[in-house]
């Protein structure tokens, strides 16, 4: 049995950091014995904040990335496969799943179904309509307007978990309740990945 895990980071916001960190571990944990990080090179982030043609060709450029990154994954060989992703890479990971999804419909192979943990999606995240798939936010992300986030996810019968004062990185400023969130982040998705 063999199953994988993908790590889609954020723009500032890699693998190494608490939120995809834990996330890989307790994917290790339950199973997940293949993990695959996504790395971007360095973006500028100047002028992205509330420009959406600026959003869009980062995007573009992050999800051509990954598509190179992931091209030699046989996913016809993985039993699970999960993706955990943060901020942008939200975006490229839905977009990712539904791309591949249409792919396999031509080619009449057959993959696992696809589990996503989302944290702090952005609102062109759920464009996508990712499946199976569980999300996280804070109610002072200033990357989204989190009101609209959480309906959306809603909408498209995805669980969304709403952080008090927290921000774009899940964080409050005071560290033991920001650690005390990130112990209930990790046991919500252990539950998710047990199911």
């Amino acid at each position: 049995m063999s199953d994988l895990v993908v790590l889609f980071p954020g723009i500032g916001y890699t693998c190494d950091r608490p939120l995809l960190y834990y996330g890989r571990k307790i994917a290790m944990e339950a199973g997940y014995n293949d993990c695959h990080g996504i790395k971007y090179e360095r973006i500028d982030k100047t002028g992205l904040q509330g420009n959406p043609e600026k959003m869009m060709e980062i995007f573009n450029h992050l999800y051509e990335a990954t598509k190179n990154s992931l091209s030699e994954i046989k996913w016809e060989e993985y039993d699970r496969i999960l993706f955990i992703s943060k901020s942008i890479g939200t975006i490229v990971a839905a977009a990712f799943e539904k791309e591949l999804a249409e792919s396999v419909n031509k080619t009449g192979k057959t993959i696992a179904p696809i589990k996503q943990i989302l944290f702090t999606p952005l609102e062109q995240t759920f464009l996508f309509t990712p499946s199976n798939a569980i999300g996280f936010t804070g109610s002072k992300d200033n990357w989204c307007d989190y009101e609209k986030v959480v309906a959306l996810a809603k909408e498209q019968y995805i669980p969304i978990n709403v952080y008090e004062n927290a921000n774009h990185s899940l964080e409050t400023g005071d560290t033991l309740k920001d650690i005390e969130n990130l112990e209930n982040v990790i046991e919500i998705c252990k539950s998710f990945l047990a199911n």
